[in-house]
């Protein structure tokens, strides 16, 4: 049988191995998947045509991620600085989104969430108002319009849901607690069960095959007195039957002790103060030497002196039994008693080498039930205890008791008292199956998606919706306007009106390098005659006049009219 080390069973689940890098990782991810949300809102509304100064909001969206990683070590800083952000550029939401949303769920008072996303969403509201006319759409109505689409998406959804699921989080870790106590309450009422089921039969056992063998003890006695002077070779025989039933005895009473209390077993060697401490041991070992075995003892770590009864009970117990197995079976072989103490546990461990030869009884002279007294006694402590054969011939005996049994739970391995390999799982935050931390997972990323397209949505219709400076009636064309700037309010040359006006127009103004007749200024003022407008410009293309005159119009008769 290999040795294992009792540590190894029992690793650190609260926070597996290489938890820094995969927490890096972690973050890292998340880094990226709100940056490229971000981004997303950006070139959408950039896209379109929106934004006055596009490239302004990109260091916004720098200083945002690099304030996300800060979000789990100052989270009420981190999360208004954000906010604040957001009412300058919308294309931080989804940055602040994610925040508030771990932000909500991670606060546990009610009271104190609530006025944070409060001031939160307030900010939001007051900087996107501010800003505005500077870096917003233009006007302070139009900014407030901005911060109160902004403020539901980036803010108050975001840490609703988070506040949800951080309750949930917390009334499962509850739950899960409140079971946890169920079950080491019906462990602790099953076990007293127990307990009072072995002093009854222990009592029992005590009360009958102890009387019995009182009996056969006083007449081995007797039968020893009236031998001593009829027949001395018979005496003998008397002595050993007598010996034999005080050994007898001395058994039951231990075997008593093993049914018993674990913190007050009977008989002859009860509990002391010196009983499992290394000086115990060593008498032990004393013993069995002077008894012609070779055994060596090998202590690690501090004396048992200061630990509970029922440890150096179950330590003591160990030892003697394991010795008196080698005495029965394996006398000739030599053994090594290992006993290793540390913070957590005591491990003890009693090895003997392959005997030179079998006896030839051995397979008669014990029924086991040595060892399954001592696997009840280690387990009942929350230890482990393993005894076999070894490759080699010899026997191994293996024993771990925690060294504080109130923390003994830890030690149970998986599966032996039916609660499954979940309980060993750790609840760190509520702990989740991985395939449900997926889904989770798959959730919070559609939601962010969503609540970015809704920003992107709402950014845009209040961009969309503010009145742009091109927008209205042209300007009317007025004198010292250059030739361009007439052209482009819509006054252009027909050449149909200047035909018109020709011999008809009033002379131009002095200075006059070239005029224009537009159309749009042709009107038939009553019938027959016909207003047009003139707009002269001088040689520097600067419009010098504008006049309106009447000159007849041609009006083609009816067909029944014509002669």
């Amino acid at each position: 049988m290999s040795r294992t080390r009792l540590s190894a069973p029992f690793p650190d689940h609260g926070r597996p191995p290489g938890g820094l890098p995969g927490a890096a990782v972690r973050t890292a991810a998340e880094t990226a998947g709100v940056v490229l949300a971000g981004l997303g809102v950006w070139g959408s509304v950039v896209s379109l045509g929106f934004l006055p100064h596009p490239y302004l909001q990109v260091p916004a969206l720098a200083a945002g991620a690099g304030l996300f990683t800060l979000r789990h070590r100052f989270p009420v800083a981190v999360l208004l600085v954000l906010a604040a952000l957001t009412g300058l550029a919308p294309c931080v939401g989804p940055v602040t989104a994610a925040t508030a949303y771990a932000v909500a769920r991670r606060t546990v008072r009610a009271r104190q969430r609530g006025r944070l996303l409060v001031a939160a969403a307030a900010l939001v509201v007051v900087c996107a108002t501010v800003s505005a006319p500077w870096l917003g759409p233009g006007s302070v109505p139009y900014g407030l319009a901005l911060g109160l689409i902004l403020t539901p998406t980036t803010v108050l959804v975001p840490g609703l849901v988070g506040t949800s699921y951080g309750q949930q989080r917390r009334l499962v870790r509850a739950l899960r607690e409140r079971g946890d106590a169920a079950e080491r309450a019906r462990r602790f009422a099953d076990s007293e069960a127990r307990t009072h089921e072995r002093s009854r039969i222990a009592a029992e056992m005590h009360d009958l095959v102890g009387h019995r063998l009182s009996l056969i003890s006083l007449h081995a006695g007797g039968l020893e007195l009236a031998l001593e002077r009829a027949d001395p070779e018979l005496r003998d025989e008397a002595v050993l039957v007598r010996r034999t039933t005080r050994d007898a005895m001395r058994e039951l009473r231990q075997a008593l002790g093993v049914l018993g209390p674990l913190g007050r077993d009977t008989g002859a060697e009860a509990l002391t103060d010196a009983t499992g401490t290394r000086a115990d041991i060593e008498a032990l070992v004393a013993e069995s030497r002077d008894g012609g075995i070779a055994v060596r003892l090998d202590w690690t770590g501090p004396d048992l002196d200061a630990r509970p009864a029922p440890v150096r009970r179950a330590v003591h117990r160990v030892v003697r039994e394991s010795l008196t197995n080698v005495h029965r079976y394996a006398s000739a072989a030599h053994v090594t008693v290992t006993v290793v103490h540390d913070d957590e546990t005591v491990r003890v461990t009693v090895r003997n080498g392959a005997p030179p030869a079998s006896p030839a009884s051995a397979g008669n002279m014990g029924t086991g039930r040595g060892l399954t007294g001592l696997r009840e006694r280690v387990e009942l402590l929350g230890g482990t205890f393993d005894a076999a054969a070894l490759p080699s011939g010899g026997f191994q005996v293996d024993a771990t008791v925690p060294a504080e049994p109130g923390d003994a739970p830890a030690l149970k391995r998986p599966g032996t008292d039916g609660t499954g390999p979940e309980e060993g799982e750790a609840v760190a935050e509520g702990g989740v199956a991985p395939e449900r931390r997926t889904a989770q997972a798959l959730t919070l990323v559609l939601g962010l998606g969503t609540l970015s397209v809704l920003m992107a949505l709402g950014t845009a219709f209040v961009y969309a919706t503010v009145p742009h400076r091109e927008a209205g009636p042209r300007p009317l064309p007025r004198v010292g306007m250059t030739y361009s700037e007439v052209t482009g309010a819509g006054v252009l040359d027909n050449k149909a009106v200047r035909a018109a006006a020709t011999g008809h127009e009033p002379p131009r103004p002095a200075g006059t390098a070239g005029c224009v007749y537009p159309f749009n200024g042709a009107t038939e003022a009553r019938p027959g005659a016909l207003t047009i407008a003139r707009y002269c410009f001088d040689a520097s293309e600067r419009l010098i006049s504008i006049d309106r005159f009447t000159v007849p119009s041609v009006r083609d008769a009816a067909p029944w009219e014509t002669p």
